[in-house]
């Protein structure tokens, strides 16, 4: 699992896998950093507009002019240099991955 130690939605997805009795290992990005090639598959796996959080505080932050223009290699620097940006949590099941949390996709993921 992929996602930032106090984000309130981690600490839910978190409860749940423990919950179910699923080990995970848990990559704080913004202690330990986003890494640009596992980046580049959520995006290429998702597409960078479920991978970009633009809800939150950090992408709000941002100067307008950094606003314009996204594209996914715009999304993936951004992204990058502000992990906070990185919608979590990203759970890595092996062959795909779930972005965000909702306790029935986690399931139904986790059965299979």
């Amino acid at each position: 699992m992929y996602g930032i130690k106090n984000c309130d939605t981690i600490k839910k997805a978190r409860t749940w896998l423990e919950g179910h009795g699923v080990a995970y290992d848990f990559h704080d990005y913004k202690a330990l950093g986003a890494d640009a090639a596992k980046l580049g598959g959520w995006v290429a796996e998702h597409g960078w507009e479920t991978i970009l959080n633009r809800a939150g505080t950090t992408f709000r932050a941002l100067p307008d002019a950094d606003k314009q223009g996204i594209d996914a290699d715009k999304a993936v620097a951004l992204m990058l240099a502000n992990p906070s940006m990185i919608k979590r949590p990203v759970l890595d099941l092996g062959g795909e991955t779930i972005v965000g949390f909702k306790p029935e996709r986690y399931e139904a993921a986790i059965k299979a």
